[in-house]
């Protein structure tokens, strides 16, 4: 009988227990998404109501535990811990434009202003300081010098935004607010606003940071730091963290910023490959911002070299890719034998005399079962303590850790391949990195004698640098998903810039290193970003009423040109060309666009009614008014994608609107590669203007038959020239 009522005891147990079973499993299989519904209309209390009765309608009666943000403001949306069923439901619902996973996305990681022609003394409006740049990224260090408020007035009227978190905010950053909405912590974390990272203060003080100066890494590269606005307010929107910036935290962090009223929004951080454009919360929120005169500036990461590896690739977005600048940095390494080699890093040490230097293939740690094969790569642990130890070490690869510093080496020549390598950073001991020839030329060295040594010098400005190239590191285009469009839209300064980080941040990624620092210097198209997003705002400055396509417009087409001798990908590498401050200041001509002209585009694209009809909140919006063709829109560049042997035959139908002289005639010049057969027209080629604001349409006819190409990018280019302005605009015909 015992054991009867223990059997239906522990069956009874059994099923009390087995709900809860059968939750801990229903929530294992659940991941975040994020429920994208277009242009909001309602306010926000009955929006948010509205989106939980939709949650609980799939979800049931746990709704609310498993909500996570919801968006209401300037569109609506919300995102939660969903399971693949539930999002099949949530798709079919009416109103839903997209149901997408979250991703974590990742940050893009002398004065480059005065290399871009951008003097401290450049004229400036009195109204800079109105000027409110919103910055998506890690957080920023308020007592930074870059920061400081002294001179500065109240925020202008038109602010609506926060500090949050006990965050003290000043004149100069105005907002500050942080978002995670899973509300998980790393412990190296801050929950606010703060940065303990380095990037988002990097960036920022890029972008409007104050005049600092003798700004230095540890005594290199001393000069003046600045932003292109150093007047301009800053409002921080903390959106990425040790983990990445979630989806749903971007997308917030757009909400935020449009109600708040920013005029710039730069964000150092994107996808690593093209999306669907509704699948895109930087698409997604961009777009709402340009609905509100917001210009959009993004990195175009750092996954190239490599072609299409951009993930920033809406129209609506000025997309930027990373360019080395000059002077940079190079590390002399001295050998015994009186050649001096000339690498590349960021070393601030000195070295006080010679060292032994031995091949690291010749040291390996033999006891823990490496050879030489491995150890010349000096993987961490491959080397020998007792041969290294006071030496310093040659590598035949660039090391991520740095196992010879482990080992007891004095300093490290690493080895990189080919000709350039720009994303050497610091380390906690000497270090140059040299190219494969150099390499060779050090290792015949350490062959043909028995005491080798060298020094390796501290790292001094070069001013024989070539002229700027495309980095390595910087992703390419062409544009997978809307193929008419160019991306990059250009480049700017992106490697070993100098500006301000938090003294909380380690300079490098070495655990125990705690050098703090007020300035430090990495590379990055996060680095390229705010040039262009504080220009964009100096642009803005002097002219209020400029849509972000004009803006977009005066920065591209006044771009300087770069070679495609040096940089292969050519436009896809550069976009329109290397950001030009002072042209775009006063592009003469610009290529406007709005809301109409983006919609149309989309509606070629394949995007339904409906789908338009919920982006843009407009009922009476239809696809069945669109423009011929979708490069017909009218983008201040020109992308044809054809096949091998096949005709081309194609034209683009452009116009533009004076904002130089209020009388004025332009004439059309054509730069055109020596391809047989290849043939550009402009019609009319004169365009004669007799007002400011005046628009004049024109036609580009391009007729060619593109055979056995060496190179599958061929690209020209139609300049407006009126003898005081160049409006520039690339034109390239490629093989996919």
């Amino acid at each position: 009988m015992a054991i009867q009522h223990s059997l239906i005891f522990n069956i009874c147990f059994l099923l009390l227990l087995l709900p809860k079973s059968i939750q801990a499993e229903s929530d294992s299989n659940r991941k975040v998404y994020v429920v994208y519904m277009g242009h909001n209309a309602r306010d926000d209390a009955s929006t948010s109501s509205f989106h939980l009765r939709m949650l609980q309608e799939v979800v049931g009666r746990d709704a609310k535990k498993h909500m996570l943000q919801r968006y209401s403001k300037s569109f609506h949306g919300f995102s939660a811990r969903l399971t693949e069923e539930e999002v099949k439901k949530l798709s079919g619902m009416e109103g839903v434009v997209s149901v997408f996973p979250s991703k974590s996305n990742k940050l893009a990681t002398a004065s480059s202003w005065d290399f871009l022609g951008f003097p401290l003394t450049v004229n400036r409006s009195t109204t800079e300081s109105d000027i409110i740049i919103g910055v998506f990224d890690t957080g920023i260090w308020p007592e930074s010098a870059s920061f400081t408020d002294l001179g500065y007035g109240p925020p202008p009227a038109k602010w609506k935004g926060i500090c949050e978190a006990n965050f003290t905010c000043n004149n100069k950053i105005i907002g500050a607010r942080y978002f995670k909405a899973d509300g998980i912590y790393d412990p190296k974390e801050l929950k606010s606003p703060r940065d303990s990272d380095g990037h988002g203060t990097h960036t920022a003080s890029t972008a409007a940071g104050n005049v600092v100066r003798n700004a230095n890494l540890l005594g290199l590269q001393s000069g003046i730091a600045r932003g292109g606005v150093p007047r301009a307010r800053i409002a921080v929107y903390k959106v990425c963290w040790i983990e990445g910036c979630r989806s749903e935290d971007v997308l917030s962090a757009f909400e935020a910023a449009i109600a708040d009223g920013v005029d710039i929004i730069t964000v150092s951080a994107g996808l690593t490959s093209a999306e669907e454009l509704f699948n895109d919360v930087y698409a997604i929120g961009s777009f709402h911002a340009m609905q509100k005169g917001i210009l959009t500036v993004q990195s175009a990461m750092n996954e190239g070299p490599m072609p299409q590896t951009t993930g920033s690739i809406a129209p609506w977005i000025l997309s930027v890719g990373a360019s080395t600048k000059n002077p940079d940095l190079i590390t002399p390494v001295r050998l015994g034998n009186g050649i001096v080699v000339n690498g590349v890093s960021i070393n601030p040490f000195t070295l006080d005399r010679m060292y032994p230097l031995i091949y690291a293939g010749d040291v390996p740690n033999i006891t823990a079962g490496f050879n030489g094969s491995i150890s010349r790569f000096c993987v961490p642990n491959s080397l020998d303590k007792n041969l290294v130890k006071g030496k310093i070490i040659l590598c035949d690869a660039i090391s991520t850790g740095e196992p010879e510093m482990l080992a007891g080496a004095v300093g490290s020549i690493m080895t990189y391949p080919g000709p350039y390598f720009e994303l050497v950073r610091s380390y906690t001991l000497p270090v140059s990195a040299v190219n494969s020839e150099q390499a060779i030329r050090i290792a015949r060295y350490i062959q043909s004698t028995r005491n080798a040594t060298a020094i390796i010098m501290k790292s001094e400005d070069d001013n024989n640098a070539t002229r700027p190239y495309v980095a390595s590191f910087s992703s390419r285009g062409p544009n997978p998903t809307i193929t008419s469009i160019l991306k990059p839209d250009l480049t700017a300064p992106g490697v070993r810039i100098l500006a301000a980080w938090p003294p909380v941040a380690p300079i490098t990624e070495v655990e125990g290193d705690r050098r703090a620092v007020p300035f430090n210097m990495i590379s990055g198209t996060s680095m390229a970003c705010p040039h262009v997003s504080g220009i964009a705002a100096y642009i803005k400055t002097f002219n209020p009423t400029w849509s972000p396509a004009a803006i977009k417009s005066a920065l591209m087409t006044t771009a300087s040109t770069m070679s495609a001798r040096i940089n292969t990908d050519a436009e896809f590498a550069y976009g329109a060309g290397n950001l030009n401050p002072i042209k775009a200041m006063k592009p003469g001509l610009i290529y406007d666009a709005d809301e109409v002209d983006y919609v149309s585009l989309l509606c070629q694209e394949g995007y339904s009614s409906q789908h338009i009809r919920s982006l843009t909140g407009d009922n009476s919006s239809s696809c069945s008014q669109i423009m011929e063709q979708t490069k017909d829109l009218n983008y201040p560049s020109f992308v044809i994608p054809t096949l091998r042997k096949k005709v081309i035959d194609s034209s683009f139908n452009r116009t533009v609107t004076n904002v130089g002289s209020a009388t004025s005639t332009y004439r059309a010049f054509i730069t055109q590669p020596l391809v047989s057969g290849l043939r550009i027209q402009v019609e009319p080629n004169v365009l004669r203007f007799q007002h400011i604001g005046q628009k004049l349409s024109f036609k580009v006819s391009v007729q060619a038959t593109i055979q056995n190409l060496d190179n599958p990018i061929v690209s020209g280019a139609l300049t407006w020239d009126d003898g005081l302005h160049q409006v520039r605009s690339p034109i390239v015909v490629h093989v996919p």
